[in-house]
């Protein structure tokens, strides 16, 4: 099955419906010439989106996703890339876990060093801040909007009501809004997409580049029998994905989602990225890997989502509504 694309909302920039992050997977785990084959894999696989942003691996992920596209020289009209900006890479009181002005229009700079671009697409205001006005935010997207530095801004993990009050003082101010929210999207994780942001997308048309289509890890069932070696939640830091990934009310859903794959004949990670591609509001789902094979069986979550009928979808909301 060909790549789809899809309008990011109501913005005209089209994104391939799976596209690829780096998050975990660029930095303490992979080289360069590993993020350049999942990156080729993805590529050759129809990906057009490629996500970022400047707390993962406190900025190496940057610099090696600008190194990459370095040296395979794609044309910069044919690629979409991201970044996300909110917990800075120092202590300073203005330049950690805030969103006023002096941080943002300082990280931006920095960002497009590490990945040696003069813009990117996509700017996310990676978490709100409550404590940064958000006509200050608004404000200050709009203007790194306005000087070039990115094409269109966007809100990761923000309430619905918080994205309502963007999009109010921009209206109010004639400036530019938001294009784009992205939220965790996943068969455990559904009540914000489906529920919280329905009257904020139904409004506003804003697109969805959602992130963790397979929960971590959880959704491919590696974790149902405890915590392996080398996985993502074995890694230091990432202490805090542990108690969701070996909670075995999770893993009793992830279980019964495993044989509805292998009743459709595909791998629960296939089944799980086809899910959340098969929502019309959501414009890509984000994915990762480590390794092209990863990225290979990733995309061929294309062919399953055809085979979502409304049999299956009835089995899986059983599961996990």
């Amino acid at each position: 099955m060909e790549m789809e694309y899809r309008r990011l909302g109501q913005a005209g920039l089209k994104v391939s419906v799976l596209s690829f992050g780096s998050w975990v997977t660029f930095g303490p785990q992979l080289d360069d010439d590993l993020a350049m084959s999942c990156m080729t894999a993805a590529h050759d696989a129809g990906v057009n989106f490629f996500d970022n942003a400047e707390a993962y691996a406190g900025g190496e992920s940057e610099v090696i996703m600008g190194r990459v596209l370095k040296k395979l020289g794609w044309a910069r009209k044919s690629y979409v890339i991201s970044t996300k900006l909110f917990w800075g890479l120092s202590e300073d009181v203005n330049m950690s876990n805030t969103l006023n002005r002096k941080y943002l229009m300082q990280a931006i700079d920095g960002s497009l060093e590490r990945l040696d671009h003069d813009f990117v697409d996509l700017l996310f205001c990676h978490r709100p801040d409550p404590e940064t006005p958000m006509e200050e935010v608004v404000w200050t997207m709009h203007d790194i909007v306005s000087a070039g530095k990115a094409l269109y801004w966007g809100t990761s993990e923000w309430s619905g009501s918080q994205i309502v009050e963007a999009f109010e003082v921009a209206e109010r101010h004639h400036l530019r809004k938001p294009v784009v929210e992205q939220p965790e999207y996943n068969l455990l994780e559904r009540g914000r997409v489906e529920r919280e942001y329905l009257p904020v997308l139904e409004r506003y048309g804003i697109g969805l580049t959602t992130w963790s289509p397979l929960a971590s890890g959880q959704l491919t069932g590696k974790y149902l029998e405890g915590v392996p070696e080398g996985s993502r939640a074995a890694l230091p830091g990432y202490e805090w994905l542990r108690a969701d990934l070996t909670d075995e009310r999770r893993n009793e859903k992830v279980r019964a989602l495993a044989q509805v794959a292998d009743d459709l004949g595909c791998s629960l990670a296939q089944l799980s990225i086809a899910w959340c591609a098969r929502n019309p509001r959501v414009s890509t789902v984000i994915t990762g890997a480590s390794r092209p094979e990863q990225v290979n069986e990733n995309m061929a979550a294309l062919e399953v989502m055809g085979r979502l009928d409304d049999e299956v979808i009835a089995r899986i909301d059983a599961i996990t509504a």
